[in-house]
């Protein structure tokens, strides 16, 4: 099962690096991963997506939980929360038809057409990583240059919160 992990590190050199040693050294993988500081200059949250029965991340939560680095754990899939990744694509858009298509699949996808030359837009697109997928299966591989994709970030819904 997909899990999305939340963790708050203090924000020092090595600690990103130590996580994911963690990771390797017992052989699980990370599916995507994000980084970055939060209204805390010492603290910095890394929210990890990995997939996993549940001894598996209940194995990796209390690892993680040892790391010195680490300030706080929390599996965002135990509840209800929200999750957004960002997606840049590249797509070709050389005749009038292709341009029409690719403007009315981000419209339907509410995605936002960035940039514009004579044979190529630029779409960013927000949303569930479903939501994203799906919009590249619509396009179609002929059409897509370059997908860049930022990864997951997530936040739990209601009171409860990582905030030290």
């Amino acid at each position: 099962m997909r899990h999305i992990i939340s963790i708050l590190v203090e924000n020092e050199f090595g600690a990103l690096s130590r996580v994911a040693g963690l990771f390797s050294a017992r052989g699980y993988n990370i599916e995507c991963l994000t980084v970055a500081p939060t209204d805390d200059p010492t603290l910095s949250r890394m929210t990890l997506v990995t997939i996993g029965n549940d001894r598996i991340i209940e194995q990796i939560i209390k690892q993680l939980n040892k790391l010195l680095d680490v300030v706080k754990v929390m599996d965002m899939t135990e509840g209800a929360h929200i999750e957004r990744e960002m997606m840049l694509v590249k797509v070709s858009a050389a005749t009038n038809e292709a341009r029409e298509e690719v403007k009315r699949l981000s419209d339907i996808f509410r995605g936002r057409v960035l940039d514009v030359t004579e044979r190529i837009y630029t779409i960013e697109l927000t949303g569930a990583s479903g939501k994203l997928d799906a919009f590249l299966q619509a396009l179609g591989e002929n059409v897509m240059l370059e997908v860049v994709r930022s990864g997951v970030i997530g936040i739990s819904r209601g009171e409860k919160h990582m905030k030290v």
